[in-house]
């Protein structure tokens, strides 16, 4: 199965991912209001750790895909798919605020992993980006350290705004 076949599979039956992505922000809200008061905080950053992961694989997958998408393939934002594109995002934004709001994200296991893939991924989106906007001559007068320690820079930029965000 290509993901253009999953893709049309999803969008011929669109009400399964759609209620997932929906369900997501209710269960953090829910999963909010019946830890609230608890002193069990272990359990609960376990839990919040399962629904984070839940929202962020296709929640970053979807940012992937739109960022590809709308840069590289040039699609129309008239031809988007609301349930593919856009839920997952919206949802992931939503869960995130949620669970923040009662817990920090240093309680939750593996939170740190998700966020340095988040950044990982989004350095290189931007160095595909460039390479693919630049005509690339083997014979430059700035150095590749340069370019490497350019590289190295936006990536700790990139983290550090990640880091402010939420």
């Amino acid at each position: 199965m290509t993901l253009s076949q999953l893709f049309a599979y999803i969008s011929a039956n669109p009400w399964p991912a759609a209620i997932y992505f929906c369900i997501l922000p209710v269960l953090a809200w829910g999963i909010g209001e019946v830890a609230h008061g608890s002193r069990d905080v272990k359990l609960w950053s376990y839990i919040y750790a399962v629904l984070v992961y839940a929202t962020c694989i296709p929640g970053i997958f979807a940012i992937t895909l739109n960022i590809y998408l709308f840069l590289f393939e040039r699609q129309s934002i008239w031809q988007a798919n609301i349930i593919l594109q856009f839920l997952p995002v919206i949802s992931l934004a939503l869960t995130l605020m949620l669970i923040k709001s009662k817990i920090p994200f240093s309680l939750i296991p593996g939170f740190g992993k998700i966020s340095g893939f988040l950044t990982l991924i989004t350095a290189l989106i931007g160095v595909m980006w460039f390479m693919d906007r630049i005509n690339l001559v083997a014979w430059t007068y700035v150095p590749f350290s340069v370019i490497l320690i350019g590289f190295v820079l936006t990536l700790l930029a990139i983290r550090f705004a990640w880091s402010k965000l939420f």
